[in-house]
């Protein structure tokens, strides 16, 4: 037996020792593998391996860093590095001989290179997390043979990039799949709806496309569902509502279309719930009131429509309710917070957000109920009424934000029993009454947004009761009375918006010990006095607005060290003094003094503020050069020095401000020549030079500047030729070269100044023929204004093409040969004088409707208006004059009395300054029948009182179009083929209407303005039935052709216009409308119509169109339809419509970075 046992023990032995050597050896295999993988790292900021190598024996590594073995301590079955800081590859071939592996986590590093393919090779592998590094590549097919792995988490690598791998659907034991915040692409794997055992997949902020797998609805273990911020399409899969256990879904931020499933309101477990920023349709499904775990819904931003079922705020354990951004309807649920029966009410509901539908009605007291509401957000709706004192019950409330509705009434008293208020923002409604006295109650308020209502009264001294406020906007109400010295003591007010108000008084000088104020504005009030020189403690000060006032007194030399402001307006007032204190700061990016009574210099220390975009110091007392040092401002667009008394050349020093496209230095008694570099500026746009002393020749250089739109020189003493070179100036507007001593022929090229609106070359000394091609600038319309010079030759009869053209002057020229009969057809003519030349023959009776001083001084000329020229009968004259006349009408003009008011809508203090209308005011007397009803200045149009008697009999009801609380509108189509609109303004006798300054100031600015859009007032006839006559542009509100008043609402729908021209690049009277469909029309159908006719709306210069281009012009036709809307209670105001615009602009742009 003892010599069997010696045969048996020495092969245990060979086995035992054979076991043990292959150990050892596969361990020392396991620490030269740890140390490939360390010295592919080529950043160890943290040192976390530097005790790597160390250990003695053939497993020490057991005891290094981020190393775990297994009990027998002999292999590696783990390695964690996670936040190490560790930079360089992951080393796959070294990974892959650590054969035991089950845990990897290399998170949050700077690893970069991609995804090794090797890693596929650990078939022990559970945990694989390198999520949080700088992989790139795509995720290699690879680990879908990991058969074993629970979590893979690969999130947080901006580089990884390509398709999902369908292999990963293989990996049976999965129980969390991150890979979101990478940019990966392609559609999501169907293979991933086989991981029965998942419990959380992310794929969120990717660049996902397709439609959302069905199949994902067979994971019956998930329970967090993460597709947000991708590009996924399609419908939400009604199989989600499968997903029993889940308790996150979030497909925020995608392109999903159709209606939210009413499955998903089986998700019993659901505790959030994101669909914002979708396409989805339909109704909020009430389904969803089954949700009975649910904390948060967010169906934001969508095109949900009909009516927010109630059920859905009654959710016990809801806290966050955004449906913010939908076409919702009908009325806010009152019993959104339960009915209060049996004090059935809601306890939960922390965030109700439902703002930007389309809800209408009243505020229900019903909200009141809901006790927990933090945060309650009505903005952008259509709500009417008063606001609940029931509200003010809402005691943990810190954010009420009903802004932009039509509210109406005082504010509650009770309002001011929430002091626990933070934002209070009911700007844009039209509320009335006091702000309380009660608001120094709001100890926590910081955000005061009560902007665009009619708010009167006087701002409450205990306003400066409220610590906290940070942000305080009024402007555009009707607060009246000083400014409360309270305000001083709002230490962390930060914004101050008092504009457009009746302040009147003096400015607190307390104001100053608001050291924290960055926004100032107090302009457009009625504020007097002196700027207080403690505004020089507003070292944080960055906008400074004390426009349209009447200050008066020099600005503090304090305000020199506000050293931080960037924008100043105080233009408008009766300040004096020095302007050099409004400088010491070198961040300004615009500085307006207009119309005060600056004197000195213009200070040389504005030249140090690099970011200087515009300057204006018009209409001041400002003498002495013009510094150089403004040459330093590099960015300098606008240069605005007009009706001072500078001297001296301009210097040389600007032509450094390259990207001047304003310089306006009318009115001054600058002298030398106008400089050549000039011509160098590429962004020049007005050069206005008018009334100084300027001598030499015209720059030929200016013909470089190709964005030129107006060059005004006149009144200055230049000499030379006009430079045929100046035909290149292809976008030039208006060209006035007038009083100067300008000599030789107009040169031809001015007939290429295809957009000249207006030139005068009037009182020079230029000779030689008119060029007839100057009958080829079509759009010449203001003026053409050639007189006094030395002109010869005939009148072209190619002017008689110029047909729009108001005003006409050659007179004071020597001018021979007869007046061409074409002449006489401009129907836009208004203005003609050919007097005091050599003219000679008979005028066409067409001429008769200018008065004969047009015509004297040409002795050889005769014929009506002139003496006549002998022979023929009465009766034949008169024949020959009925059909001049009526060959004459080559126009047809709808003239509205509304553009009376259009001109002077909402600028309510812009007009105070305006002269009484001079008026030519001929008898009543119903026998003065070739009555005249003109306004000097105008046309001298000759409208007979007898023909549109005639034309309307008598004013008779079946040619009336249209009738207001002002009067009534009729037809009226006279003999010569013109059709105007006629006005009896009701209830208003003569005298009443002569002393009314507001439609004197009206009639007088109608009567004066020039633009290619307008068409002149014609005329008007002060009698018992006063009528007025006005020219029809296409801009003008519908309800301005029956009614006198004109309202902000009336302005939106210009505005309305404009966007539409913008969009579409077509006027309003464009023929591409055809005679029954107007602008607003022909958009409306094209916007709501399928794709390719919806294309017709865009203006072909601006295509082709990406998408989100597409998608922002389509909101912006949006807001104009709001604009242009029939009523004027259903349009926008205008501060809802800068809002609107704002929107766009910010979507377009987060947009274009998320694209990024």
């Amino acid at each position: 037996m003892a010599r069997r046992l010696s045969v048996v023990f020495p092969a245990w032995w060979v086995v035992l020792v054979f076991l043990v050597s292959c150990a050892a050896a596969a361990a020392a295999g396991d620490g030269e593998a740890l140390m490939d993988v360390k010295n592919a790292f080529v950043e160890d900021p943290g040192g976390v391996l530097e005790g790597w190598g160390g250990g003695g024996s053939s497993s020490g590594f057991c005891s290094w860093a981020g190393v775990e073995c297994d009990a027998a301590g002999m292999r590696v079955i783990g390695l964690n590095l996670s936040g190490a800081g560790l930079a360089g590859p992951v080393l796959g071939a070294a990974l892959a001989r650590l054969d035991r592996l089950e845990v990897i986590d290399l998170s949050s590093n700077r690893l970069t290179g991609p995804v090794p393919v090797a890693l596929g090779a650990l078939e022990r592998l559970t945990v694989l997390m390198l999520y949080s590094n700088q992989l790139a590549g795509g995720i290699p097919a690879s680990l879908g043979a990991l058969t074993a792995l629970q979590v893979l988490r690969l999130g947080d690598n901006p580089g990884l990039s390509g398709p999902i791998p369908g292999a990963l659907g293989k990996l049976a034991n999965l129980t969390m799949l991150g890979l979101a915040s990478c940019n990966l692409t392609g559609a999501i794997p169907r293979s991933l709806g086989r991981l029965a055992a998942l419990t959380a997949l992310n794929l969120q902020e990717n660049s996902l496309s397709g439609p959302i797998p069905p199949d994902i609805g067979a994971m019956a273990s998930l329970k967090v569902l993460s597709l947000a911020d991708n590009q996924l399409i399609g419908v939400i899969p009604p199989e989600l509502g499968k997903l029993a256990a889940l308790q996150k879904l979030n497909l925020a931020n995608n392109s999903l279309e159709g209606a939210i499933p009413p499955q998903l309101g089986a998700l019993g477990e659901l505790v959030y719930l994101n669909l914002m920023n979708n396409r989805l349709t339909g109704r909020v499904p009430r389904a969803l009131a089954a949700l009975s775990r649910v904390s948060t819904i967010d169906l934001s931003g969508n095109l949900l429509s009909g009516e927010l079922p109630a059920e859905v705020g009654q959710l016990p354990e809801l806290n966050f309710l955004v449906l913010s951004y939908n076409h919702l309807t009908g009325r806010v649920p009152g019993d959104l917070c339960g009915s209060g029966v049996d004090g059935a009410e809601s306890t939960s509901l922390q965030h109700l957000m439902l703002s930007t539908n389309n809800f209408s009605g009243e505020i229900p007291e019903g909200l009141s109920r809901c006790r927990a509401l933090t945060q309650l957000d009505l903005a952008n709706n259509s709500l009417s009424g008063a606001i609940p004192a029931a509200l003010g019950k809402l005691d943990n409330l810190t954010d009420l934000l009903l802004n932009n509705n039509s509210l109406s009434g005082e504010l509650p008293v009770e309002l001011f029993n929430l002091t626990e208020l933070k934002a209070l923002a009911l700007y844009h409604n039209m509320l009335t009454g006091r702000l309380p006295n009660v608001i120094g109650r709001l100890g926590n308020l910081e955000v005061l947004y009560l902007y665009e209502n009619d708010f009167t009264g006087e701002i409450p001294e205990t306003i400066g009761e409220c610590s906290s406020l940070q942000m305080v906007d009024l402007f555009g109400n009707r607060f009246n009375g000083s400014l409360p010295a309270s305000i001083g003591k709002l230490s962390e007010l930060v914004f101050l918006h008092l504009r457009q108000n009746e302040l009147s008084g003096l400015i607190p000088p307390e104001l100053g010990d608001c050291g924290n104020l960055t926004v100032l504005d107090l302009a457009d009030n009625a504020l007097t006095g002196e700027i207080p020189a403690t505004f020089g403690k507003l070292r944080s000060l960055e906008q400074f607005m004390l426009y349209n006032n009447s200050l008066s007194g020099a600005v503090p030399d304090g305000m020199f060290e506000c050293r931080n402001i960037t924008r100043i307006n105080i233009a408008h007032n009766r300040l004096a003094g020095s302007l050099l204190p409004l400088c010491g700061s070198t961040r300004l990016l615009s500085l307006d003094a207009t119309n005060n009574s600056f004197d000195g210099g213009i200070p040389a220390q504005l030249g140090r503020s690099p970011s200087l975009q515009r300057v204006r110091l018009g209409s001041n007392a400002l003498s002495g050069p013009i510094p150089p040092a403004l040459g330093n401002l590099a960015a300098l667009t606008l240069l605005d020095a007009s009706s001072n008394a500078l001297t001296g050349g301009i210097p040389d020093a600007l032509s450094r401000c390259t990207q001047l496209s304003h310089i306006l230095l009318s009115n001054n008694r600058l002298s030398g020549s106008v400089p050549a570099w000039i011509g160098e500026l590429p962004e020049l746009g007005e050069l206005t030079l008018s009334s100084n002393e300027l001598t030499g020749l015209l720059p030929v250089q200016l013909s470089n500047c190709s964005k030129l739109l107006r060059l005004s020189l006149d009144g200055n003493q230049l000499n030379g030729t006009v430079p045929p070179e100046f035909g290149s100036l292809a976008s030039l507007n208006v060209l006035n070269l007038a009083h100067n001593q300008l000599s030789g022929e107009i040169p031809v090229t001015v007939a290429k100044l295809i957009n000249l609106y207006e030139l005068n070359l009037s009182l020079n000394f230029l000779s030689g023929p008119i060029p007839p091609d100057i009958g080829k600038l079509q759009e010449l319309q203001s003026l053409l204004d050639l007189s006094s010079n030395n002109l010869n030759g005939s009148i072209p009869p190619s002017l008689g093409s110029l047909s729009k053209l108001e005003n006409m002057n050659l007179s004071h020229n020597a001018l021979a040969g007869a007046v061409p009969l074409q002449l006489a057809g401009m129907g836009s003519l208004g203005e003609l004088d050919l007097s005091s030349n050599q003219l000679q023959g008979r005028l066409g009776n067409g001429f008769s409707r200018w008065p004969r001083d047009r015509f004297a001084g040409n002795a050889r000329l005769c014929g009506h208006p002139l003496m006549s020229c002998g022979g023929g009968d009465g009766r034949k004259a008169l024949h020959s004059a009925t059909i001049a006349l009526v060959s004459a009408a080559v126009t047809l003009s709808i003239v509205l009395l509304v553009i009376l008011f259009v001109l002077m809508a909402v600028r309510r203090r812009r007009g105070r300054r305006s002269g009484e209308v001079n008026c030519t005011v001929l008898s009543s007397s119903p026998g003065n029948t070739n009555m005249q009803l003109v306004v000097k200045g105008s046309a001298r149009r000759e409208f007979r009182w007898e023909a549109i008697m005639e034309a309307t009999a008598n004013l008779s009801d079946q040619f009336a179009i249209g009738s207001g609380g002002s009067g009534t509108v009729y037809r009226a189509e006279l003999p010569t083929g013109e059709t105007v609109a006629v006005k009896r303004i009701a209830h208003m006798d003569s005298d009443m209407l002569l002393h009314d300054k507001s439609f004197a100031r009206e009639v007088k600015i109608l009567g004066r303005v020039r633009h290619r859009h307008l068409v002149k007032l014609l005329g008007f006839d002060s009698t018992d039935a006063a009528s007025c006559f006005a020219g029809s542009y296409g801009y003008v509100a519908p309800e301005c052709a029956y009614s006198l008043k004109v309202t902000e609402k009336s302005d939106v729908y210009s505005i309305g216009i404009v966007l539409m021209e913008l969009v579409t690049g077509l006027t309003p009277t464009d023929k591409a409308f055809g005679g029954d469909v107007d602008m607003v029309r022909w958009v409306q159908s094209r916007v709501d119509a399928p794709a390719p006719a919806r294309e017709q709306v865009f203006d072909p210069a601006l295509k082709p169109l990406a998408p989100r281009e597409e998608s922002s012009m389509t909101e912006l036709l949006e807001v104009a339809l709001r604009c242009t809307r029939t009523s004027p209670a259903e349009r926008p105001t205008a501060r809802q419509v800068s809002d609107l615009l704002l929107h766009i602009s910010l979507d377009y742009y987060r947009a274009g970075e998320q694209k990024r």
